[in-house]
């Protein structure tokens, strides 16, 4: 997906979804993952699911959208993570900035 401004092209963007499995509610994932986002550039929001797994969009240029995935494969000092679930994911809209859906 390419946005447009008035003028000229901004840049390409994808969008993923991530499902990321392990020790990682109640460590502080989501909070992390605000924060690496913010420092990757990368928009989208964030979830803990009701079978104790962690649910990302993330939307970006590759090369941002890569950093944050290596984020996420590690995730925070007191996470265990065991395996992070990719997919691309169509979207029309662009993100707002990232955040955390309760």
């Amino acid at each position: 997906m390419i946005f447009f401004s008035a003028y000229r092209i901004i840049f390409p963007m994808k969008t993923y979804r991530y499902i990321v499995k392990g020790r990682v509610q109640g460590v502080a994932f989501r909070y992390y993952t605000v924060k690496a986002a913010h420092n990757y550039g990368v928009f989208g929001t964030v979830k803990n699911l009701f079978n104790g797994d962690v649910e990302a969009y993330a939307q970006g240029d590759e090369q941002n959208l890569r950093r944050f995935e290596l984020f996420l494969q590690g995730g925070p000092p007191s996470a265990h993570v065991e395996q992070v679930i990719k997919e691309e994911f169509d979207m029309d809209q662009a993100f707002r900035g990232f955040e955390i859906i309760y």
